[in-house]
Order: structure tokens, then C-alpha cells, then sequence
């Protein structure tokens, strides 16, 4: 038997139970791994809380970002054999394998080799933010001196896009609620910080840029402040959102977007690792950023043991974190 998280009903962490469960042998296309440490997602928690557009069929297996070693294969697996370390990737709908376990079944698609010379922690944390905040690279291809506004920037996928603006040489305008994490984010690369119930944005955006405007915002709250984040773009800039914090409907900036000839689009990771060229290109850029320091995943806090997920998923919506939220088994 097997030591696997798994909730029965949804609604917050203390939901998060450990389930002894006899979880087989991988079957075609599939792998068991030894759990060495995962990352937490946002999505993860929305997921559990009945709030992510998946639906959990209870009583449902939760987590799909981690690092470990290969136990044993299926008969038809070639490219992994048991030993090898790997990264989980998100690939997959939630609740159709979870890694929050001592043992887990995962899809080999769902699979790459952990980059050598780094932490489990590390290794559990790459692969989804810099995925996630690839759009701002690869769609909006951000250059020298273009401004791109990251609101929520202390999360992880906030501060991938703080780094990848830095080594393009764009200007990451980091959006924060308060001050209270000003500094830190710029110890960490934020060209400028804007506490967003303190300041004016579009004020100070169009101060930093000359009256220019914003390339391009990156946005996981969504709802309402849609229309501010849209006011501060400049002309045929991109308003990216990629999650939905807010719990608001998010409506269409008409006005804001149409005068300036400016662009609205969703976004979620699956747009880039769904096209394996992409992915491909991807996967590479991001090695060599890791490899020469330009990329380097921020760890939060680093929990210990199965037991941990309730404490580290309320941790992780407390909202006090900066970077990645780990649980090292």
C-alpha cells in the first residue's frame, strides 16, 4: 500500500487527507516513480476548492508538478528506465494521475529528465512558471525597452516573467497590492515596483514609459482591474490573462483596447507544451537560460513530508509567499 493525498470533498486544505491505496503497476505508456518533492499551483488549490473548470470526480488525486526517480516501467516504455530522475509536468487534466503521493503512476508524456545540478526543490518548481510566463517571451517577444506590467509579480510564475523580461532586456513593472513586498521584488528583478491600492497605475506606467505604455501586462487575477491593466498598454500592446484570482467575471475593455488598437488574449501553459515544436523551442530556451544563470526558480518555503500539504496549500493562499511554495517527501 501506498501513502497517497486525496480529497473527498471539496472546499479548502484541511480537505487534503492521506489515503492508503494499493496503486498498481504502470500499464502502457506509463511509469512509477519514487516522489522526491512537488511543486504547489494556484490551479491545484482552485481544483480542490471546486473552482478550477475541471470538475473533481471524488473522491479525486491532486498534484501534476514534481521531481522524482523511476521505480519500475510499463512494458512498452523505451525512452525512461528505472533510476532515472525526472520532472512532472502538468500535462494532463487534473485528477487523471496525482503525484501527491510517496509512490505515483504517470504518464511518460507527462515527463523530462531533471536538469543535472539541481535541487529537488528546483527541480520540482521550473517547468510550469517559466512554461506559463513563456507567453511573454515567445507571443509578445518582448525587446530592449519594452515594458511589460506583472501583476501578482511575488508568484512564481510572476517572478519567471521578471526574469525573462530582465534577459531579453525589457523593463518588468512588478504590480503588487501593497507595498509590504516592494523591496524584496526588487532584490529580485523588478525594474519598478507599483503597489496597486496605494499608487496609479496607469499614472505611474505611463510615467516610467515616457507616455509610451506597456507592451505587453501578464495577468492571473482577471475580473474587473481588466480595464486599468488596458488603459496602461501601449498602442497594439497585448493584454495577456492566464488565471482568474479575482473570482470575477472578467469582461472585454472595449474602449481601452480599441482606441489603441491593443489585443486581449487567454493564456495557460498547455499553448505551449500541446505543440511539441513549440515545446521543443520551449524546453531548450529555458535550459540555457537555467544554465546561465539568467533563469533561477525562487523557492518560497520548503515543507517536510506528506503530512505538510494542508499546512503548505494554506500557506499558499495566505498570499505571504514570494516565488514557489515546495514539499520535500
Amino acid at each position: 500500500m501506498t501513502r497517497v493525498i486525496r480529497f473527498h470533498e471539496t472546499g479548502g486544505p484541511e480537505q487534503l487527507q492521506i489515503d492508503d491505496l494499493d496503486i498498481g503497476e504502470p500499464g502502457e505508456g506509463e511509469v512509477r516513480i519514487k516522489v522526491e518533492a512537488v511543486g504547489l499551483n494556484r490551479a491545484e488549490a482552485m481544483y480542490r476548492a471546486g473552482k478550477y473548470p475541471v470538475q473533481p470526480q471524488l473522491p479525486s488525486l491532486i498534484g501534476y508538478e514534481g521531481v522524482g526517480t523511476i521505480l519500475s516501467v510499463g512494458e512498452d516504455v523505451t525512452d525512461y528506465a528505472p533510476g532515472d530522475r525526472v520532472c512532472v509536468l502538468p500535462k494532463i487534466s487534473q485528477g487523471e494521475y496525482g503525484i501527491w503521493a510517496d509512490e505515483a503512476i504517470v504518464a511518460t508524456h507527462m515527463l523530462l529528465p531533471a536538469p543535472e545540478g539541481l535541487s529537488a526543490e528546483q527541480a520540482a518548481a521550473i517547468w510550469m512558471q517559466y512554461m506559463t510566463a513563456y507567453a511573454v517571451y515567445e507571443v509578445a517577444n518582448v525587446g530592449p525597452n519594452d515594458a511589460v506590467i506583472i501583476p501578482a509579480a511575488s508568484s512564481s510564475v510572476g517572478l519567471a516573467a521578471i526574469q525573462l523580461c530582465n534577459w531579453a532586456g525589457a523593463i518588468p513593472i512588478a504590480a503588487t497590492r501593497t507595498s509590504a513586498k516592494a523591496e524584496a521584488l526588487r532584490e529580485l528583478g523588478a525594474a519598478h515596483v507599483i503597489a496597486t491600492q496605494e499608487e496609479d497605475l496607469v499614472a505611474r506606467v505611463m510615467e516610467i514609459t515616457k507616455g509610451v505604455g506597456a507592451r505587453c501586462a501578464f495577468d492571473p487575477v482577471g475580473g474587473p482591474y481588466v480595464d486599468t491593466l488596458a488603459q496602461a498598454l501601449a498602442p497594439r500592446g497585448i493584454l495577456f490573462v492566464y488565471g482568474g484570482l479575482s473570482g470575477e467575471p472578467t469582461p472585454y475593455p472595449h474602449w481601452p483596447m480599441a482606441f489603441k488598437g491593443a489585443s486581449m488574449r487567454g493564456w495557460v501553459a498547455s499553448e505551449i507544451w500541446n505543440h511539441s515544436q513549440r515545446f521543443e523551442s520551449a524546453r531548450k530556451t529555458i535550459l540555457a537560460g537555467i544554465e546561465k544563470g539568467k533563469l533561477s526558480p525562487v523557492i518560497a518555503r520548503t515543507f517536510e513530508g506528506l503530512e505538510s500539504l494542508p499546512e503548505a496549500n494554506a500557506y499558499l493562499e495566505s498570499n505571504q509567499q514570494i516565488g514557489k511554495v515546495v514539499v520535500r517527501f
